[in-house]
């Protein structure tokens, strides 16, 4: 566009005579701006908050507390069914070990027949105290 259509002025003119034009406030003003903080006052306060956590903690150190009595019930009972059946496992064990004791001082006086003064089921040490095998296994798997 021209200035003169714009100005209202035919022709060109000096800056000084062409008319000021500014814009402004509308009338009435401009609504106000809102500068301050606006925190929203909606949801939990913080007493609250602070209790529902507390009970959120408190039902699960119970819960905790419950889960220890159940466990600890429970291996009271295993322990138990164990103590229970333990003279029955060492019976088992003792019979097994008589027979094969018995294997073993056969196969002691079949091989030492020949010494002279050997004597079946005499401990090599004077200890005056028996002791069973250690590994469970009455000798090992040699001959």
């Amino acid at each position: 566009m021209t200035e003169s259509i714009i100005r209202n002025k035919p022709g060109m003119a000096s800056v000084k005579d062409m008319p000021l034009l500014q814009d402004g406030p509308p009338p009435g003003g401009f609504a106000p701006v809102r500068y301050a903080r606006r925190i929203p006052t909606s949801g939990p306060s913080a007493m609250a908050i602070f209790l529902a956590t507390f009970g959120a903690f408190s039902w699960g150190m119970y819960q905790v507390g419950v889960g220890n009595k159940k466990r600890r019930a429970l291996k009271e009972e295993k322990y138990a069914a164990r103590r229970a059946i333990l003279p029955f496992l060492q019976a088992e064990e003792d019979e097994r070990f008589v027979k094969e004791w018995k294997k073993y001082l056969e196969e002691e006086a079949r091989i030492m027949k020949d010494v002279p003064g050997w004597k079946v089921d005499e401990s090599v040490y004077h200890s005056g105290r028996w002791m069973p095998p250690a590994t469970g296994e009455l000798r090992p798997e040699v001959w």
